[in-house]
């Protein structure tokens, strides 16, 4: 694996953009990591925090939109036959498409937040023929307040951490260890509230 945080601050903001875009399509791309990463950096003075917020907007909105549109051209028959390219059993994709079909706007605002639904939610909007305006403005408000949470995380460890971290060689083992605490956190509270469910 190479190492993110010199990736990132030799590429800097187009590698933001390019890894964000790439997680929201569905490919395995660490997409938060990298955002926290980036803000990482901003507290070491090699990027700058409004830079990071709006690459990181524009691309996670951008990731979505191309997902959208890509839905919206070939339909639920393609996703469904692709889907598993990208881990989306058929299970997740129904699961997905009738969030998505139930809520419109506010399910891709939701969706923004749940991993696994992130990537989905754009492809199944459009295939389910949700207006491009409306898709727009959910995704971009999801974006808007999805980024700063992300980024959020990198400037605490920064703040909270930055001189332990400092003393560390590969910086992104550091914040895929928390990341992977956060998720597998998220994942046990969900699935203990679908079994009391």
């Amino acid at each position: 694996m190479p190492d993110l945080s010199e990736l990132i601050g030799h590429w800097g903001y187009p590698a933001i953009f390019l890894f964000v875009v790439l997680g929201n399509l569905g490919l395995p791309v660490p997409e938060e990591t990298i955002l926290a990463l980036s803000v990482y950096l901003v507290w070491r003075g090699e990027l700058r925090w409004p830079l990071v917020l709006a690459v990181g907007i524009i691309s996670a909105a951008a990731g979505d939109t191309l997902g959208y549109w890509i839905g919206r051209k070939h339909g639920r028959t393609a996703i469904e036959r692709y889907g598993r390219r990208v881990l989306a059993t058929p299970e997740r994709l129904e699961s997905v498409w009738r969030f998505v079909t139930r809520y419109g706007a506010p399910g891709v605002f939701v969706a923004r937040f749940v991993p696994g639904l992130r990537f989905m939610a754009g492809p199944l909007a459009g295939a389910a023929g949700l207006r491009p305006f409306v898709f727009a403005v959910a995704n971009l408000l999801g974006a808007a307040l999805y980024v700063p949470y992300a980024v959020g995380i990198g400037y605490a460890i920064g703040y909270g951490f930055g001189a332990y971290v400092e003393r560390i060689q590969r910086v992104e083992y550091v914040v895929l260890i928390g990341a992977t605490i956060l998720a597998a956190a998220l994942l046990g509270w969900r699935a203990l509230k679908a079994r009391r469910e």
